[in-house]
């Protein structure tokens, strides 16, 4: 494949270019345009199309069309940022007015292009805007290789708030300093925990996890602590507990809340003291470990309950790291969903090559009150019931959207009154069912050709109906494609 000149410096840049517009016309007069200038051209007549393009081929560019039926290229440009964030967007379209620029490169567009356009000001175009991508992508390799070496590997996401906890870890991972995780269950407080280790110069030195809720008082106090042959039934050896065994290196106190506040005391004396005695022992027995713990409750609320000690909350905040919710890490799902999907496919030997626009859509509006934990779960579950090369919205089981929220539109509300009970009982249910409405009408329309007629005839709704519907839920259909 020839490239196209990249400018003044000569160079060529070898790429391949998505073109997508509902126009036959304004689509094969791009591909002439872009062909003379050596770049491999493909074209796509609807942004839903193109997204299945992009998963299962590479593309280096995408140039769209802003008024397209069915997903405009504003809706087109915020999915590719999400799944191909690294991939350069040029909007084109007829509309050309300032709100519609701002709003384009709002969302991520490179640069943006009005209708009528003369083949040079589309290649130089093209051209800058692969030039940056050289950039990028080089800029991303050395990233990470950096978070490889840092140990961060394990984590995906590069959002904001996501790119906050990585400067938070090795910030903190040099010091000795006790820390405190705390997030949603699901957010990966435990790869926080590590990734500290780490980067740590205790590195080489153990890492021990304890989850506090596993173990009822007595067990959890041997496992800290240790105890001496005889000190209890059962104890027919001595045993170390995990704060000597973690000597040296870091140990990990999940679910700290779930300690009772008779364990919370002793905690707190040993953390004070430095050395441990073990049950039924007379030694202190020295110890040296960095103390990481973790919560997915709010620590400040049960100390002014009364049922978490305030001297420990403040011995182990030294350090906070606060883990966002996966519904806060905009642009991260789709990175997750595309992960998850490898790994899975290739544990189950799946030819699993990407996932439907309106599964994603489904997914993308799901609020995931268990996080990345149960986003993973419905990857699992949806390539090991998968019977195609691509997962489906049938292939999807996203259960409890109506049960739990999880902080998704009324984050931590309880209603007041009779009213107030009523109005949040039917917000949680469109919240609920929203997606699933939006999945049932794009699919019924990509399989009728965005005709609106006979996608209603094949669900058996009333044409009317069925308009209402997809007005409703903000599809967009062009005049042509809706007769």
């Amino acid at each position: 494949m020839e490239g196209a000149d990249a400018g003044v410096s000569g160079e060529k840049i070898q790429a391949r270019i998505l073109v997508v517009d509902d126009e036959p016309v304004i689509r094969e007069g791009l591909r002439r345009t872009l062909e003379t200038g050596g770049l491999e051209v493909e074209t796509s007549a609807s942004g839903y199309l193109a997204l299945e393009m992009m998963q299962n081929k590479g593309f280096d560019l995408v140039l769209t069309d802003l008024k397209m039926p069915g997903m405009s290229g504003i809706e087109l440009l915020t999915a590719i940022k999400g799944l191909q964030p690294e991939t350069p967007v040029i909007i084109i379209t007829g509309y050309s007015t300032v709100d519609t620029a701002v709003e384009a490169m709002k969302c991520g567009a490179f640069d943006y292009i009005a209708k009528p356009f003369e083949p040079d000001q589309i290649l130089a175009k093209v051209q800058g805007a692969l030039a940056h991508r050289t950039v990028l992508m080089e800029s991303l390799s050395l990233k990470q290789d950096l978070r490889h070496r840092q140990g961060l590997d394990a984590f995906i996401g590069e959002s904001r708030e996501m790119q906050k906890v990585y400067h938070r870890i090795m910030q903190v991972a040099p010091t000795d300093s006790t820390v405190l995780i705390l997030g949603e269950s699901g957010t990966g407080k435990e790869l926080v925990a590590r990734a500290i280790h780490k980067n740590s110069t205790r590195r080489s030195h153990p890492f021990v996890a304890v989850d506090c809720t596993s173990l009822v008082e007595n067990l959890l106090e041997s496992e800290l602590f240790g105890h001496v042959k005889g000190s209890f039934t059962g104890a027919l050896h001595t045993k170390s507990g995990l704060f000597k065994v973690a000597d040296g290196g870091t140990l990990f106190l999940d679910e700290v809340a779930n300690i009772s506040l008779t364990t919370q005391a002793k905690l707190l004396r040993v953390l004070q003291q430095r050395e441990v005695t073990p049950i039924g022992g007379t030694q202190p027995v020295p110890f040296d470990i960095r103390l990481v713990a973790a919560s997915n409750k709010n620590l400040r609320t049960m100390v002014k309950e009364g049922t978490f000690r305030e001297d420990l909350f403040f011995r182990l905040n030294i350090i906070p790291i606060e883990l966002p919710p996966l519904r806060e890490r905009k642009g991260d799902k789709p990175l997750l969903i595309s992960h998850f999907l490898k790994v899975f496919a290739e544990e189950t030997g799946k030819e699993i090559r990407g996932i439907s626009p309106a599964a994603l859509a489904l997914l993308e509006e799901y609020p995931f009150p268990g996080n990345v934990r149960e986003l993973q779960g419905a990857i699992e579950r949806a390539v090991v019931l998968s019977a195609g090369e691509m997962i489906q919205v049938s292939d999807l089981e996203l259960h409890g959207s109506g049960e739990k929220q999880g902080g998704g539109m009324l984050p931590g509300f309880v209603p007041q009154s009779a009213d107030e009970l009523k109005q949040t009982k039917r917000l949680i249910r469109e919240q609920a069912v929203e997606p699933v409405e939006k999945a049932f009408a794009l699919q019924a329309l990509e399989r009728n050709n965005w005709n609106i007629t006979r996608a209603a005839e094949e669900t058996g709704m009333q044409r009317p109906n069925f308009q209402a519907l997809v007005k409703k839920l903000g599809i967009s259909i062009k005049g042509q494609a809706s007769e």
